[in-house]
């Protein structure tokens, strides 16, 4: 059954649009990459608009990477702000997984319009005014799941450029992510400066 789109929309912008209608800015944030044995971790904040209300706009990994892309477009044309950080591998190691999150994201918000963000399961976070953490948030919130997208297709397009530097991992294809071909090669060629030190202890 093809899904209902309009109705999707409706339902994932409810909570934007009760924020709106109280007259409040505000920013969604969420991040790309936690989980992945090698890259950054990239994080987003977008201020969208109450119009237009973009179709299809979803939880990232609901949607097809042609889609993500269309609406990375759009979502940069229409926000009326707009910003991806990243944390490296290197502070993923040095800080842990969790505070280079906050960190990137915290970067990303720093110079957001607004007063009010909706995070990504995140509820304590070093921005300029008060942080509200919802548990799903990329597919209960429309501002949310604009930044997963934003998050999504920045972390997608740098894993591509790895790929070309480091083909015998598959990054294009598992987006560093520890799939069977990714861990059988690591054992076989080592670790890449791009890996995640403290992610990898169990394979090589």
């Amino acid at each position: 059954m093809k899904k209902d789109w309009q109705a999707r929309l409706s339902e994932i912008s409810a909570t934007d649009r009760e924020l709106w209608a109280a007259g409040r800015v505000f920013a969604g944030i969420d991040e790309a990459g936690r989980g992945p044995l090698c890259g950054p971790v990239a994080a987003a904040c977008v201020v969208m608009p109450p119009e237009p209300l973009l179709l299809y706009v979803d939880d990232s990994k609901k949607l097809t990477e042609k889609r993500r892309e269309s609406l990375y477009d759009e979502i940069l044309k229409t926000a009326v702000y707009a910003r991806v950080s990243l944390a490296s591998a290197e502070e993923i190691d040095r800080l842990n997984i969790l505070q280079a999150t906050k960190k990137a994201m915290a970067e990303a918000a720093k110079d957001a319009p607004c007063a009010l963000f909706l995070v990504d399961a995140v509820d304590a976070l070093d921005v300029p005014g008060e942080v509200r953490g919802i548990v799903h948030g990329d597919a209960l919130c429309y501002s949310i799941a604009a930044a997963s997208i934003l998050a999504k297709v920045t972390r997608d397009r740098l894993l591509r450029e790895m790929d070309a530097r480091y083909p015998e991992y598959g990054f294009a294809r598992n987006k560093g992510y520890g799939t069977a071909e990714h861990i059988a090669a690591l054992k076989k060629y080592g670790p890449c400066p791009e890996h995640r030190r403290s992610f990898i202890g169990h394979f090589v």
